[in-house]
């Protein structure tokens, strides 16, 4: 009898019953629904079902398959990795890099942890690994031809990162968040998960989860929330501006643009480099047409793999413990006002740029800037055609989103070095 109690007590119906972990249940359900959203509705698949299980398994009580006290602070503690035993002197470090209580109660004196499944897979969050590689992947997919071809859809691209210093400033006005804080939930208004991940978890670790549901749940609401923002601000007239077709970008240009683009921005934020270099190496693979093996792995292979243990790894950092509480409602909210200012921001600066250029640019193409490629650039060709049927926006509005896509990084790499 007493083997069958032990069983039943070891069982994580029994565990749902025990101190908070009836959160649990309630991050199961959400889960579920973000499972629905990525199956059902199509809201991106590729990483919102990978982030859902990762969010489903690691609410299960007893599966064991996350610990957050191994990541703990911000840091990785390789040596709890190694099975030393917790001892008091390092819940009292915790406890003065304000961990939450949450997570010091879930460890006592003398406990040894054994790594679970997703805590050898988050390291590759933690250490910066998978949001490279996914830019590599990006890189190898993306053609910068249309930035080259009109560079100042550059300045398009800069002015959509309004979004991510707005979201910063009202997250440091609310006065719920941290300097470090406010700067990852900032990032999401670069509409870029690979970057808000990658600031994410070396400033603010403990919200990933939040930040990072946030960011691809409003990506993939962005034929939802820009079009109504993009009449708003912009005329009929200015809706049906037919813009010339693209030069022809040569070989040449295509090849050298990567190798430039890296070395200015690594010299000119450092910080940036790691997201900005993997981003023009895989974009070389794909344009110098000696690496077509390299570039197709980048593009298939690699970026399939990654994304998988992109996704289930930071869903697992969503716990009942950390998720559930005003911040995270917090967060939710600043993601809306962050992708509403991005999209308002290269907007505006079109029409600016108008007020001074004999070959108009039609705003449309501005909400592009935002670095949700290429869904935003679609929005500004279906918006576009509503107006003018014979009007072909793409491959402008291609040029803004590439280069939000570099804007994000090199703002991530601003913030990192002002509060890393």
């Amino acid at each position: 009898m007493q083997a069958i109690a032990n069983f039943c007590q070891s069982t994580g119906f029994f565990q749902f019953f025990q101190g908070d972990n009836w959160k649990c249940v309630i991050m199961i359900v959400i889960a579920c629904v973000l499972l629905y959203l990525g199956i059902v509705k199509k809201f991106e698949p590729l990483l919102l079902v990978p982030i859902a299980v990762g969010m489903l398994v690691t609410n299960l009580p007893g599966a064991n398959m996350f610990h957050e006290v191994l990541f703990a602070g911000g840091h990785v503690h390789w040596d709890l990795f190694g099975g030393a035993p917790i001892s008091a002197e390092f819940i009292s470090e915790m406890q003065g890099l304000g961990v939450s209580e949450a997570i010091l109660a879930s460890i006592s004196v003398g406990q040894t942890i054994t790594p679970g499944l997703v805590d050898i897979l988050y390291l590759g969050i933690k250490l910066g690994i998978y949001p490279c590689l996914i830019f590599m992947g990006v890189g190898a997919m993306t053609d910068f031809g249309p930035l080259i071809a009109n560079p100042k859809s550059l300045l398009l691209g800069a002015a959509a990162q309004l979004g991510i210093f707005m979201t910063f400033l009202g997250c440091r006005l609310s006065g719920l968040f941290t300097g470090r804080e406010a700067a990852s939930v900032g990032i999401i208004g670069g509409a870029d998960g690979p970057t808000a991940i990658f600031v994410t978890a070396l400033l603010a670790p403990a919200l990933l989860g939040p930040i990072a549901v946030s960011a691809y749940s409003y990506m993939a609401l962005v034929p939802v929330i820009q079009p109504p923002i993009m009449k708003l601000l912009t005329t009929d007239k200015e809706r049906k501006i037919v813009m010339r077709p693209l030069r022809q970008v040569s070989k040449r240009e295509k090849i050298v643009f990567p190798i430039v683009v890296t070395i200015f921005v690594a010299l000119l934020v450092p910080s940036a480099a790691p997201l900005i270099a993997c981003l023009m190496f895989g974009n070389l693979l794909k344009e110098c047409g000696v690496t077509e093996r390299l570039s197709k792995t980048a593009q298939n292979e690699l970026m399939n793999i990654v994304t998988i243990f992109l996704g289930i790894s930071v869903g697992a950092t969503a716990t009942g413990k950390t998720f559930l509480d005003l911040k995270t409602l917090m967060i939710m909210a600043m993601g809306i006002v962050a992708f509403s200012f991005g999209t308002a921001g290269g907007v505006l600066l079109a029409k600016f740029m108008n007020l001074f250029l004999k070959e108009k640019i039609n705003p449309l193409i501005g909400s592009a800037g935002v670095s949700a490629v290429p869904m935003a650039a679609r929005v500004s060709q279906k918006v576009g055609q509503q107006y003018n049927p014979g009007n072909f926006l793409l491959m402008h509005a291609m040029g803004p989103n590439v280069a939000g896509v570099i804007g994000s990084a090199i703002a991530a790499g601003v913030l990192i070095s002002l509060f890393g």
